[in-house]
């Protein structure tokens, strides 16, 4: 199939944008990355998502580098204080891959919840999740029951294929590992 270019224009579609911010944020983020460690340059980035979050880069820091460009007159070979930049920096980068890791691992569960909340419509369930569990009779109570314990079921189902996968996966990198 292959890439096909993309015209540049706004995407209309607010789930489709937030798609692609986050990945070309990303790939923003790691070309400017690695400009930082091939050239040694001192990189700054911030943009805002479409809903108005902030997200920075920067090489050896944000902090930085912004102080660099404030005090434009200080001279760029003065290099008292770079071993303490330096360091700053690699925690600040550090911190702010975790960051855009827990960023993204929160939008994995905000979809993963609406995926829920869809099945759980589709399957009529919904009413009970509003509902306190106090509240519900004894044939919704039943009802839910034997609902959870088929999921349960499905569950324990498809850890299992998981983990008859991921053994298979690990036989396979170790006998690759062996003919190499």
């Amino acid at each position: 199939m292959g890439r096909r270019k993309i015209e540049m224009k706004m995407v209309k579609d607010s789930n489709s944008r937030q798609v692609t911010f986050s990945k070309r944020r990303n790939g923003l983020f790691k070309k400017a990355n690695e400009l930082a460690t091939l050239c040694a340059a001192h990189i700054a980035i911030v943009v805002f998502s479409p809903g108005g979050k902030p997200f920075s880069f920067g090489h050896p820091s944000v902090d930085v580098v912004v102080q660099r460009l404030l005090n434009w007159e200080m001279d760029p070979k003065d290099e008292t204080n770079s071993h303490v930049d330096v360091e700053q920096g690699a925690k600040v980068e550090q911190l702010n891959e975790q960051l855009i890791d827990l960023v993204n691992q929160l939008e994995i569960e905000k979809k993963r919840g609406e995926m829920l909340d869809k099945a759980l419509k589709a399957k009529g369930l919904s009413k009970y999740c509003k509902k306190s569990i106090n509240d519900l009779g004894l044939d919704e109570l039943l009802h839910m029951k034997a609902s959870l314990e088929k999921l349960r079921e499905n569950l324990k189902s498809h850890i299992d294929d998981m983990e008859a996968s991921s053994s298979l996966l690990l036989l396979k990198g170790a006998t690759k590992e062996n003919d190499g």
